[in-house]
């Protein structure tokens, strides 16, 4: 069983100068980065980190933007032995003081033995860390960038297969103290049988914005090509969000064959991408665009397909996929080059949804009841699963992998249900509102909330509000907007609160519109409901 640096070493040994990654960033040109530079820049941090005292096995948290200096960092920790986990940079989207508070909560649980980040950010690191009772070396990339090592001249210690190879952390915005610790063996079991589900081969071209903090990122889009010789182009998620048809034209430039994206981009690129941004693509050689880390909604689907059709989308090439980090990555995934099964009469009477597929090769999955015992097919339940990838278990937390499993199988916390042996997800556990004894998802009525003019879409958080006089939940519904004048607001507001009523069975009777950028979003770009509810309950709308 390879462990990740020999698959690597492996690699630079066998095809040394073929290219494994394609930098983009904004402005300008692409960075070619081979096996052989990979080797050789990595060797340079694993370097700077043993002279740190870093050792084998030794958590190295790496906090860098998108660029050469993540790669070679996350590189030189897994030749090194280490166990890299990395975290997102601070952006202008998160609160200072609330990010020193993560990371020193971070620091407090999993104890790493060194940080890299870039020269400007490590007073804000430094500043997390003043509390902390270990030592905590503080490593800088640009210090480290100027440094030249040959392998040769390293001693580094081999992993086992056993060990931890890895830790992916929560995305979630009170939750990075949650590490999910994968050994060598997990995420090998697992890139063998999703590259069995997907076709993948040396052939294919991955083309990603995703963040490399994310599980999709990371694993689907990242390590997958990394390990199995796949060619991957890699831009910024910044880069992408500012313009979308970036990731186009780098399929187009490269003859990109797949691509994953969460559900909302398929919203985002259908609304946003103009004509003109267009001019010169080529969609053809996609072999899959993978629907995953969301609900999937085939609506989304449609959108895409009619808004991108004349580009050389073929039909087939939207898929779903059904994954989380506790499984190193995918526990589900369609058939790529068959669109994924629709279910029209859902057990709980919502429109129809869309199949994530069957388990993969080497993943069991079921559905059960709040006892633990097993719900026959086409019934909502929790979803469960066993299988040779799951999480060695939440870095040096027992009390969060006991409660996550029960007889053997790893509870997910998402609710589901199986037809024909295929996963259909309906929500979050902890997410359903319940109104009058029903049962609402607020995944459908943020949707819907998206699809009415002056809300901006994807920027909207549904939750509930016990209602003491009425003893059941009441909804709220908090959406960005840009529109600033009050008769407007409530013009749209009015708008929403129609659009909810005339396509659901629930009353919404509270619709607030806030500026843009007033929602907080998790590390991934999702909407964080209990984080807004707690915004929104400290603020004066909730008097």
């Amino acid at each position: 069983m390879p462990t990740l640096a020999s698959s690597l070493l492996q690699s630079a040994a066998d095809v040394p100068s073929r290219i494994a990654i394609h930098l983009q960033q904004a402005g300008k040109d692409d960075i070619a980065m081979s096996y052989a530079q990979l080797i050789e820049r990595g060797t340079a941090y694993a370097s700077a980190l043993m002279a740190q005292g870093v050792k084998k096995g030794d958590i190295v948290v790496i906090i860098l933007p998108h660029g050469e200096a993540l790669v070679y960092a996350w590189v030189g920790a897994v030749l090194m032995g280490a166990v890299p986990s990395i975290l997102p940079p601070l952006t202008e989207k998160l609160a200072p003081d609330r990010y020193r508070r993560d990371l020193a909560a971070l620091t407090e649980i999993t104890k790493p033995a060194a940080i890299v980040t870039y020269e400007t950010f490590a007073s804000e690191v430094n500043l997390a860390l003043a509390q902390s009772p270990t030592k905590i070396a503080v490593v800088i990339a640009e210090l480290v960038a100027h440094l030249e090592f040959k392998i040769e001249n390293v001693n580094f210690e081999a992993n086992l297969p056993s060990e931890i190879a890895l830790l992916q952390h929560s995305s979630g915005s009170t939750g990075l103290q949650k590490g999910v610790a994968l050994a060598h063996t997990a995420i090998f079991n697992q890139l063998r049988s999703y590259a069995a589900a997907i076709q993948l081969s040396e052939a294919d071209v991955i083309v990603s914005w995703l963040p490399l903090y994310h599980d999709m990122g990371l694993i689907a889009a990242f390590i997958t090509p990394l390990m199995l010789r796949v060619p991957l182009v890699l831009m910024s998620p910044f880069d992408w969000v500012r313009a979308p048809q970036r990731l186009f034209h780098a399929i187009t430039h490269y003859g990109g064959t797949l691509c994953w994206l969460p559900n909302f981009a398929y919203n985002f690129c259908a609304q946003k991408i103009r004509e003109r941004d267009l001019q010169g693509v080529n969609l053809a050689t996609m072999r899959a665009f993978v629907n995953c880390s969301e609900p999937t909604v085939y609506s989304s689907h449609q959108k895409f397909a009619a808004r991108f059709g004349a580009y050389g989308l073929r039909d087939g090439t939207l898929t779903t996929c059904y994954a989380m980090a506790e499984n190193v990555f995918a526990v589900s995934q369609s058939v790529v080059g068959e669109a994924p099964a629709l279910d029209e009469s859902p057990p709980d009477g919502r429109e129809a949804r869309l199949s994530n597929g069957k388990p993969i090769a080497n993943v069991s999955v079921k559905i059960v009841d709040p006892d633990g015992a097993t719900l026959p097919e086409h019934t909502i339940g929790e979803i469960a699963l066993q299988s040779d990838c799951m999480l060695t278990g939440y870095f040096h937390r027992p009390d969060l992998t006991e409660k996550a499993m029960h007889g053997g199988w790893y509870l997910t916390g998402d609710m589901g249900y199986l037809k024909n042996g295929e996963v259909y997800i309906t929500g979050r556990k902890k997410d359903i509102i319940i109104v009058g004894g029903k049962n609402v998802y607020p995944q459908d009525l943020e949707l819907l909330s998206s699809e009415v003019a002056g809300v901006h879409p994807g920027r909207v958080v549904a939750f509930g509000l016990m209602d003491e006089r009425a003893g059941t939940e009441e909804i709220v519904v908090v959406a960005e907007s840009d529109i600033q004048d009050e008769d407007e607001q409530q013009t749209v507001a009015d708008s929403v609160r129609a659009h909810l009523t005339r396509n659901t069975d629930v009353a919404v009777r509270v619709v607030q519109l806030v500026p843009l950028g007033w929602l907080v979003k998790t590390s991934s770009g999702k909407v964080a409901r209990t984080a807004n509810k707690e915004k929104y309950l400290q603020s004066d709308m909730a008097a």
